[in-house]
Parts: C-alpha cells; structure tokens; sequence
C-alpha cells in the first residue's frame, strides 16, 4: 500500500508540474522600484538600481532638482535622468530582473519618458556650462549580470518630447536567457560627433509576458445573402472582408461615442474629433501597411504639418474575430506603425501618441462580414489644437 501511495503521489507531481511552469511563465517580471523614487539627488541612482556608466563620470541623477531640471514627475515622487555627454560617455543603470526573460519568448513593459528643455552642467570638452538637450535614444539590453550588453533588445527614435509619453516596448531574446536588463541613453545614429543630451524616466510597469504567435483569425465564410459592397469616398471599392466569426445573436448596433464625434475628413476639426482613416490598409493578421494606404497617410501627413499645434493620438481596432490578446495586440501594432510612418516623414513623437483598443469599441454589429469590416479600423483623435 505504502508502495502505490508514492507512485500515485509521484504521478500527481509530474501531472502538475507542466502547471506550475506555466503559471510561473504567466507571472509578471517586477521591478525594484519601478517608479526610480528616493530623495532627490544629483549624481546618484535610485535604490534598487545600479550605475553602468563610467567609472570616472558621475552617475546618473534623481530629479528633479539638479542642473535646473524642474519637471514634475509623471508617477510618484521622483524619477531618473541619464545624459549624453560630448565627451563620448553615456549613463545607463542595470538591475536583477525577478525571473529571467526566456530565450525566443514575447515581452512587453512601458516606460513614461521625455526630454527636459533645461539640464545645464560642465562640458569636460569645453570647461564651459552646456545645456544637455540634444535628443538622445533610449537603448535596453539583457545580459546576465549587472551593466553586461550580451544582447539589445529595443532601441527608441530620438526622445524630443519635452512632456511625458508612455513607450511601449516589445521585448523577444534571440541570444539566450538573460536575468538582468540594463536601461541607458546613446547618442542619435550615425554619431556623427558625441554630444551633450538627456532622458527623462519614470514609471517603468512589470514586463509581461506576450503570445509570439497568436492566434490567426478564421478564413472568411460565405455570407448567406448577398450584401452591398461598400463604396469609399472616391467611388472605388472595398475588397470584401477576409476574416469572420460566429453570429452574435440579438447584437445591437453600438451607441456613437458621447465625447468625441467622428467625422470623415480633416476639415474644421476640434478637440476630441475622430477622423475615421477608412483606406489605411494592412496584410492579414499582421500590422505592415499595404502600399495603397499610402494616400490616405499622406493626407494625415500634410494635416500635421499644416497644423503644428496638433497632437493626436493614433488609434487601433479590430472586430470580434480574435481572443482578447491577439486583438489588443493587433490594435496597437497597427497603431505604432501608424504613428511611426508619420514620425519617419518629420512629425515629432510628442505630436504623435498611439493606443491599441482591440476589440472594445465597435462602431457596427459584428454579425455581418460589412460590419466586422468597418470595425477593424484605425482612426486619428485630436487631442489638442
């Protein structure tokens, strides 16, 4: 008896093993002080963080407070400043992650960063006081001890935003395993000549774990009534919708948003007007833009910079084909690569804000292929003139 007791309790523990790995894999990677808070300080960095810049420059700063940074801090208290330098050194820091990021596995984490418009200290080139303004890049590696950059795992445009934005950042390891992640700012690339900028950082949330390959939504089932093509502004077609689901029975049509109102061009627009991009074209599943979208993109173009208060937000939507996970990320994919086509063409990102919102805000039923297909959609938001 004693002897089928342990091997029914040795298969009870290999049956829940794969369990425990899973919810393990599920659980998000913490931050020690994700929000870099402590007393503010210049030349120190916050608790739970190490310096990984060079041994004989400062490291970086708690601000705000020093070299005439007067910013208020997006979360908490105090956030992080890490610098450029002419001399051609960089401030970074590195901390232990609370498990490691897995080798060919998705993350994602954000971080609210921007840049100050004063940061004034010595130039070691020069002897002079120089204001550290220059846009620099935001760089994140993983490696397996502190300040080690075994392998970079995301690099941002320029920050030239001077008020706080959130950044996403998709994280997938090709090289290995890593335990530690190391945060620092680089110059603009090609260096054509070290200079002085700087980073503003705050607000760091746990890094998550993402599905690499997400379900595909289902191939597209003939309609059992024919329905009407619908027909765009310039008269030409749409292809019939290539994805569905199943009826959603006794589905109503959504109410239009109270806040906002949706309009079809970029005549007269106001705050919190959406314009609604119905030729911005995607490969199937994916977020590369097709080359036909190309003319509805220019026009988004020529608003912004006929418009250089603007600052709008990009947003991403898809219908009830996908689970929750593939469409959230979808939508904000197709989003960024929006926004990042505009900043590539000269907008600045501080102008330029995207968000992905699945599938929570039809504008139709999704019970016909027509309205599933006005639901996967981007639309422009002014969020201010």
């Amino acid at each position: 008896m004693h002897r089928l007791q342990k091997g029914l309790n040795g298969l009870l523990l290999v049956a829940l093993l794969p369990l425990g790995l899973n919810a393990q894999k599920d659980t998000p990677i913490y931050f020690v002080n994700p929000s870099f808070e402590d007393l503010p300080k210049c030349c120190e960095t916050p608790t739970g963080w190490y310096n990984c810049g060079k041994s004989e420059e400062s490291p970086p700063d708690i601000q705000p407070g020093s070299f005439q940074v007067t910013k208020a801090p997006s979360h908490g208290e105090t956030y992080l400043g890490l610098v450029v330098r002419d001399n051609d050194t960089w401030e970074g820091v590195s901390q232990r992650l609370s498990r490691p990021l897995e080798a060919n596995q998705c993350y994602e984490f954000s971080l609210d960063l921007c840049r100050a418009e004063l940061y004034l200290s010595m130039s070691k080139t020069t002897g002079e006081e120089a204001n550290y303004t220059i846009p620099a890049k935001l760089r994140i590696y993983g490696g397996n001890g502190l300040c080690e950059r075994r392998e970079l795992l995301y690099e941002t445009p320029e920050i030239k935003n001077n008020r706080w934005l959130t950044y996403n950042f998709r994280l997938t390891p090709k090289n290995g395993t890593y335990s530690y992640i190391l945060i620092e700012a680089y110059f603009k690339q090609p260096i054509l000549f070290p200079y002085n900028g700087n980073i503003l950082v705050d607000n760091a949330t746990s890094i998550k774990t993402l599905p690499c390959n997400p379900d595909v939504m289902p191939e597209a089932k003939q309609a059992s009534t024919p329905t009407k093509t619908p027909t765009t502004r310039t008269g030409t077609t749409t292809k019939p919708p290539t994805t569905t689901s199943k009826p959603d029975t006794g589905a109503k049509k959504p109410e239009p948003t109270k806040t906002a109102t949706t309009k079809t061009d970029f005549k007269n627009l106001k705050k919190g007007d959406i314009v609604r991009l119905d030729k911005v074209y995607f490969e199937a599943n994916k977020y590369d833009l097709k080359e036909e979208s190309l003319p509805a993109l220019e026009e988004v173009l020529t608003f912004l910079k006929s418009n250089p208060g603007v600052i709008v937000e990009i947003g991403g939507h898809t219908n009830n084909n996908p689970s929750d996970a593939f469409a959230n990320q979808l939508s904000t994919d197709r989003a960024k690569a929006v926004s990042e086509w505009l900043i590539a063409r000269g907008i600045s990102p501080e102008r330029v804000q995207y968000k992905g919102y699945g599938k929570k805000n039809p504008i139709e039923p999704n019970t016909t292929p027509e309205g599933r297909k006005k639901n996967q959609r981007v639309e422009i938001k002014i969020l201010s003139t």
